[in-house]
């Protein structure tokens, strides 16, 4: 059996056939595990340039689908822009400059950290976490990851008047929105809805519809709610994620690139002439989402040194680096 070869299903088990290897483990020059999921490549013309596994089966994006949350936001009539518009769609490390930023939004509103209905947790930033703990704090709401998000959800909700108690329900007026913004970027219906890790509603699509939909935000036109989504999230890319993630280092190093990981393995992709991207690593193992996104930009033809350093996987035993994690496409 080759590295991409799938595993035969066994017969009668009902489960789906395991996906193609996109990721090996290699210890000491022995091979010591493979990550397998689904990949796909759009050309500048939204065509499909390459695949792997199944692209249009059904998967959660995660926080993937944060930049159409958003968007949807924005037409739902809160006027955000810069800085805050980025966190609106951001997954934050938890750093200072996030959490300040959160608070101020949620004020601005007479909202505060008590009406987030995000989980209390850490930073996501091992770094930051550490830190967090040192100084004695302790898990809050506003510290999740998410809470940017939650904080324009609930501020549009509050300018609307809508219910802020229930604006993480399915059936809240915000929600049954960002639900048609998901199906109009990605080009198909919603094939599922379940509950994110921070509680709010979840839309299920195809990777190809995910990549659809990331080309359909750097292409928009300018002023549209999509772009302007694009433009914020691009201009400011460290209060998307935090000054040592790499969907940071990709904005700013590959100018006009939109990027955004999910939890569970999740990673999109659009460069500013609609080439595309998005995958899904099957077991969630988001220590093989830097290689798959680096060989993914190489097939894409990116040429930058920006994709080396988020390639970069390597695997420590003791004190020394003894292997690595590396694409097997």
């Amino acid at each position: 059996m080759t590295s991409n070869e799938a595993l035969a299903t066994p017969s009668g088990s009902g489960a789906p056939p395991a996906g193609p290897v996109l990721a090996e483990v290699v210890r000491s020059g022995f091979l010591e595990g493979r990550h397998r999921g689904s990949l796909v490549l759009l050309a500048a013309d939204g065509s499909v340039e390459y695949a792997l596994g199944d692209p249009a089966a059904p998967v959660f994006p995660r926080s993937s689908n944060k930049p159409m949350q958003a968007a949807a936001i924005l037409r739902a009539g809160l006027d955000l822009s810069g800085e805050r518009l980025a966190l609106a769609a951001a997954s934050h490390s938890g750093e200072d400059f996030h959490l300040a930023l959160v608070a101020t939004m949620l004020a601005e509103h007479g909202l505060s950290p008590a009406d987030l209905q995000t989980p209390p947790d850490l930073p996501l930033d091992p770094v930051e976490a550490e830190a967090y703990l040192a100084s004695g704090r302790v898990r809050e709401r506003i510290t999740m990851n998410c809470s940017g998000k939650h904080a324009a959800m609930l501020a549009v909700s509050a300018l609307n008047g809508w219910d802020t108690a229930t604006y993480l329900d399915p059936a809240h007026p915000l929600q049954r929105l960002v639900h048609q913004v998901i199906e109009e970027a990605a080009g198909e219906p919603v094939a599922s809805v379940g509950t994110d890790g921070c509680g709010a509603p979840l839309m299920a699509i195809g990777l190809t519809g995910l990549a659809r939909a990331f080309r359909s935000f750097v292409l928009a036109e300018p002023g549209t709610a999509e772009r302007r989504v694009a433009d914020a999230m691009r201009a400011h890319p460290e209060y998307v994620a935090g000054t040592r993630r790499p969907d940071t280092w990709l904005m700013r190093e590959l100018p006009g690139t939109l990027s955004k990981m999910g939890a569970e393995a999740v990673q999109a992709l659009a460069l500013p002439d609609g080439r595309a991207l998005a995958f899904k690593i099957d077991d969630g193992g988001t220590r093989a989402l830097g290689p798959v996104l680096a060989r993914a930009l190489e097939l894409l033809g990116v040429d930058a040194p920006v994709v080396a350093r988020v390639g970069r996987a390597p695997l420590m035993g003791g004190a020394a680096e003894v292997g690595e994690v590396r694409a097997a496409f």
